[in-house]
C-alpha cells in the first residue's frame, strides 16, 4: 500500500551507480561484426566505445571477453581495447560467456550486483550469459545499441526474450547520465560532457554550441 508519509528525496536502489554495477563486454570481434546486421555497425562501434569510456569514468569494474580469438573470431575491437589497454581479456571456446569458469570468476570478483551487458551477437552471445546470470540472482542490464544481432529480427526478438525474463534494455547514453545522474558531481562532470561531445551525436553538438553560446571564446 501506498504511505505518502515515506515519501522522500532519494535515488531508488534499482538505479545503476558507480558503487553497484560492473560491465560485461562480451565478443567485440571483427567475425562477428562481419555478422551483424541488426544496424549500423560503425554506430554499434561508437556505442561500444563511448560506453567503455564511461566506464572508465567512473572507475566501474570491467571484464573483457572473447570466443575463439585465434582460430575464428579474431581480436577484440581494437578501439575497445585501446580503452583497456592492461585489462585482461578472457578468451572462451563457449558460446555462453557464463559457462567458463574464468568468467564467472572475474564476475564475481567485481561484488556487484548488477551486470551492464554488451556484445555480439544479441541472439547468442548475449541471450546466453544473460539467461544464464538472471537465474544465478544478478540483475543484468543489456545495452542495446552496443549489441547487435545478425537481423534486426533477430536482434529484437532477443532483447525481447532477455526482458521476459527480467534483463533490462537500456542505451549506452542512458548507462551514462544514470551513473552522472547529478550535473552537480563536478569531478566528473567535465569528462561527462567531453564524451557526449565526442561519442552522442547531436546531443554533443548540443552541448557544443550551448558552451559557446555561454562561452563564445571558448568555442572551436
Amino acid at each position: 500500500m501506498f504511505d505518502i508519509t515515506k515519501v522522500h528525496a532519494a535515488p531508488s536502489p534499482d538505479l545503476l551507480t558507480p558503487d553497484n554495477a560492473m560491465m560485461l563486454f562480451v565478443d567485440h570481434q571483427p567475425q562477428m561484426f562481419f555478422g551483424t546486421g541488426s544496424g549500423d555497425r560503425t554506430s554499434i562501434i561508437n556505442s561500444t566505445v563511448g560506453l567503455a569510456k564511461a566506464a572508465k569514468i567512473f572507475d566501474v569494474p570491467v571484464v573483457l571477453s572473447t570466443v575463439a580469438a585465434e582460430s575464428f573470431s579474431g581480436p577484440i575491437l581494437p578501439q575497445l581495447r585501446a580503452v583497456f589497454p592492461d585489462h585482461e581479456v578472457i578468451d572462451r571456446t563457449s558460446m555462453n560467456a557464463w559457462e567458463d569458469e574464468a568468467l564467472v570468476a572475474a564476475v564475481k570478483a567485481t561484488g556487484r550486483k548488477k551486470i551492464i551487458l554488451s556484445g555480439l551477437w544479441t541472439e547468442v552471445c548475449l541471450v546466453l550469459p544473460a539467461l544464464s546470470a538472471l537465474g544465478q540472482g544478478y540483475e543484468v542490464y543489456v545495452v542495446s545499441d552496443a549489441s547487435g544481432g545478425v537481423s534486426p529480427r533477430a536482434h529484437e526478438h532477443a532483447l525481447q526474450r532477455m526482458t521476459a525474463a527480467g534483463a533490462v534494455p537500456v542505451t549506452w547514453v542512458q548507462v551514462l547520465l544514470e551513473l552522472q545522474r547529478d550535473w552537480a558531481r563536478t569531478e566528473t562532470y567535465v569528462a561527462v560532457t567531453d564524451l557526449v561531445k565526442e561519442h552522442a551525436g547531436a546531443y554533443g553538438l548540443g552541448i557544443v554550441y550551448a558552451q559557446s553560446m555561454i562561452n563564445p571564446h571558448a568555442a572551436g
